[in-house]
């Protein structure tokens, strides 16, 4: 079942954003008692020794690669692995969930601009609608039906570092499609293991210098979550999703992220639903259907003329 799973690339795309959603809530519950380089130091090493066992035998068969690779890979690891989720959880000492999602929502337009400057990928019409509909869409929730809110948005540290952020893991993304040829699992495995290997001296500074890290069974239910779901499988869904679809036909799933952050503060924050929810919820799936069936057809008409 599981490698039917990983032959589903839509399905896996709607996955990841979930997983990174509930990491993004979870970060912001216990930004007051876990501190942000523990929190991602502890997410990367925890979920590289679970995949270890289960990979080791790919890296072996992999290493001649990695080796040949390693300025590309490194790039990938520290970009999408090591900074990106690290100044997430820094941006969330600073910045409301509003702001942070606001961000996020550009991810698309971001690795859209990764790929044409890097790949010479251009979006077709019907791809680039798709992702205006869909922004439309996180706007709408975002603002609450009004974007008036959106003048009232009082940008500080924090959204300046879930810009950078965003725009390291959009070039993340975009970097994807040069990854050398290796397995998925060995690929995934090195990423994790190298990511969190060049985060310990940022880990060992925090320690030493930084707020206390309170271990009781919240942090421990958090360093599970963060390990499994947010890295392990979510990266193993995302990374595969694009590896089978292409950067910019995985792009708009990106919006997705508000739609299961709202829906999660609506089931676990006991926030009450409204009709922008239902306006917006449907903006963005009605975005991500367009972008995906669009670029069915472009990479058909490639196929057809090629």
């Amino acid at each position: 079942m599981f490698r039917r799973l990983l032959d589903a690339p839509y399905l896996m795309l709607t996955l990841a954003p979930l997983f990174w959603s509930g990491n993004i809530v979870l970060g912001r519950y216990v930004a007051g008692q876990v501190p942000p380089m523990a929190l991602a130091w502890v997410r990367w090493v925890l979920a590289f020794l679970i995949l270890l066992p289960f990979t080791w035998r790919h890296l072996r068969a992999d290493w001649p690669v990695i080796r040949t690779h390693m300025g590309v890979l490194t790039l990938l690891s520290l970009s999408g692995i090591t900074l990106y989720n690290t100044l997430y959880y820094w941006a969330l000492q600073y910045s409301p969930a509003l702001n942070g999602l606001l961000m996020t929502s550009t991810a698309p337009l971001l690795i859209a601009g990764w790929a044409f400057l890097l790949l010479g990928e251009r979006l077709s019409l019907g791809q680039a609608g798709g992702i205006g509909l869909s922004l439309a869409g996180v706007l709408v929730i975002l603002c609450r039906g009004d974007l008036g809110v959106l003048a009232n948005i009082d940008f500080n540290i924090g959204d300046v570092l879930f810009l950078t952020a965003v725009l390291l893991y959009a070039l993340y993304s975009a970097l994807l499609a040069r990854r050398p040829t290796m397995s998925r699992y060995g690929f995934l495995a090195f990423s994790l293991g190298w990511g969190g290997a060049m985060l310990t001296p940022a880990f060992i500074w925090e320690r030493i210098s930084g707020p206390p890290l309170h271990f009781d069974l919240l942090t421990l239910a958090s360093f599970a979550y963060v390990a499994v779901f947010a890295s392990v499988l979510a990266y193993l869904f995302f990374n595969r999703g694009v590896e089978l679809v292409g950067p910019n036909r995985a792009a708009p799933f990106f919006h997705l992220m508000p739609v299961f952050g709202s829906a999660l503060a609506i089931l676990f924050l006991g926030e009450t639903p409204h009709l922008y929810h239902a306006v917006g919820y449907a903006l963005v799936l009605g975005g991500v259907v367009t972008a995906t069936l669009f670029g069915r057809r472009a990479a058909l008409s490639r196929a057809r003329s090629s």
